[in-house]
């Protein structure tokens, strides 16, 4: 008898691609054609390109030319930071890998603050770090935190940071498709987004930027992207991230449900389990996903477990070398490392069906009950 495919509960990490994108993406691969040629090859492949542009700013209500496509949200991330022509960044303890590993390398001053037991900002830190200084900074910040699903307040944060006459770059690679985004009404400078986490392809993303950012080439090439980043674009990556794109109206919709399927675990859980403990429970969340620390349980051992019984979680960040280790999100939210240690994080996405919820939820007890006989 043929194995059962895995039931795929790790849409934080990346969605399942979506068969529409394949069967396009597949399409335009065969038409081929290089976007800056001038033949009919050339025009055919061009209108592929900005057609995928004009999704994308449906999508998160930005201008076309405000869009830079890039190789993904790491590079996104890099170039904005990297490329902003400011000596000083102010980061946060809770951030994803690709900022965290920018901040080590970035050529000025880099501040990092903290965040509460919910992961939510320390805006009062924020404000203290923006009193000197701020026409020379950028300010870079996760929206939805990519572990625990936590979303910041953007346009608070937008405020304190313009008042100091600083940039702010935030990175909504994990919130778009999952909640509404509106580049030109949160007040951001820069937003980083990326195809996979919205079924589309892997290997492509995109840098939303204002016009008038001195934001400098970060790859160098022909001039592309509005002589924002150069190379040959992936044309065929591209189109399927447009079309991905174009599917978000759908993707929120089916959020609604998995809210209520996601709520449904964490009180199910807690019947069961007292001692259990949602990270960024108290603070508003994505709604697919849920971190869940199981007390006595190291990730590593959760994670295995639940792919022996045929289902596919995570622990942390699936950046972070591809080894399981002790989230420094929950770290920054806890303090506690045994709570970093032994939490994994449970995400829900457009192919969720309610039956993945209750094969969930019974091999989390099993694991449970084993260690707490």
């Amino acid at each position: 008898m043929a194995r059962k495919d895995p039931i795929y509960l790790d849409y934080n990490a990346t969605a399942l691609i979506r068969p529409e994108v394949i069967d396009l993406m597949a399409e335009v691969m065969r038409e081929g054609g290089n976007p800056s040629s001038v033949h009919a090859y050339g025009r055919n492949a061009k209108a592929r390109l900005e057609g995928a542009r004009a999704a994308i700013t449906r999508a998160v209500n930005c201008r076309p030319q405000m869009v830079i496509f890039t190789s993904g949200g790491t590079e996104a991330n890099n170039m904005a930071v990297f490329s902003c022509h400011r000596n000083r960044l102010i980061t946060t303890s809770a951030e994803h890998d690709s900022l965290r590993s920018v901040s080590e390398r970035f050529e000025g001053t880099v501040d990092v603050i903290g965040v509460d037991q919910d992961g939510l900002v320390d805006v009062v830190a924020l404000k203290k770090a923006l009193d000197t200084g701020g026409e020379n900074t950028i300010v870079s910040i996760l929206y939805a935190n990519n572990e625990t699903g936590v979303l910041q307040d953007v346009r608070v944060i937008s405020e304190i940071v313009h008042d100091a006459g600083a940039l702010l770059h935030i990175d909504a690679i994990q919130a778009f498709g999952k909640v509404p985004l509106d580049f030109l009404d949160m007040g951001v400078d820069m937003m980083s987004i990326s195809s996979h986490k919205i079924g589309g392809p892997q290997g492509v993303g995109a840098l939303i930027a204002r016009e008038k950012l001195p934001v400098k080439s970060f790859i160098l090439g022909g001039g592309q992207e509005h002589g924002r980043r150069g190379g040959t674009e992936n044309i065929a990556g591209v189109a399927g991230f447009g079309l991905a794109a174009s599917m978000v109206p759908e993707s929120l919709e089916k959020m609604k449900t998995l809210r209520i399927w996601r709520d449904e675990i964490e009180s199910d859980l807690k019947t069961h389990a007292p001692d259990v403990m949602f990270l960024g429970q108290g603070a508003d969340r994505l709604p697919n996903v849920s971190t869940i620390h199981m007390p006595g349980v190291m990730s590593e051992t959760q994670v295995m477990n639940f792919d022996l019984a045929g289902i596919c979680v995570s622990a942390g960040s699936a950046c972070s070398s591809g080894k399981v280790k002790a989230s420094h999100v929950g770290l920054a939210m806890t303090g506690d490392e045994n709570i970093a240690s032994s939490t994994i994080r449970m995400s829900l996405g457009w192919g969720s069906e309610h039956s993945d919820v209750e094969a969930f939820l019974t091999a989390w007890k099993k694991q449970y009950d084993k260690k707490h006989a």
